[in-house]
């Protein structure tokens, strides 16, 4: 966040989520490696390299969640939130989901919502859960699948 603010034309603020030392105690390493974030005419855009990627439960929390975050960052240093640019490694649809892949492209999509943040917040820990939004959001009913560790 500090250098998005102060040092915005760096092609370097890359946030790394693969810990080698810390490897054999987690389930499974992150699926989601890094991201490197990129301003260009005060628009923040997020990319994010994601090494493995379960395209049925994984991706769109990933890319749901990254985008929040994309739209938290640049409300907290005080620019557009521009694109969120997601880069995918091996993706894959696991074989015990194959059903649920079917139901789920069988679908007809809703309108997407919009995403609102109280406004005012400048310090990315500050926020909580009611201080997001999505107006217009409606799902259908969750489809259930197994996770693969």
């Amino acid at each position: 966040i500090n250098l998005v603010k102060n040092d915005a034309d760096i092609r370097r603020i890359i946030v790394n989520a693969w810990n080698p030392g810390e490897l054999d105690q987690m389930a499974l390493p992150p699926c989601h490696s890094f991201f490197q974030l990129r301003v260009i005419n005060s628009k923040l855009s997020l990319l994010m390299y994601q090494r493995s990627c379960d395209m049925f439960l994984g991706v769109p929390f990933n890319i749901a969640s990254y985008s929040l975050l994309l739209h938290m960052l640049a409300q907290v240093t005080g620019l557009q939130a521009h694109e969120f640019v997601h880069i995918l490694g091996d993706a894959h649809i696991y074989h015990n989901h194959f059903d649920q892949v079917r139901e789920q492209i069988s679908r007809q999509p809703y309108s997407l919502p919009k995403l609102s943040l109280t406004l005012g917040i400048k310090d990315i820990d500050s926020f909580t859960m009611d201080d997001i939004k999505l107006d217009g959001y409606k799902s259908h009913d969750p489809i259930k699948a197994d996770m693969a560790v």
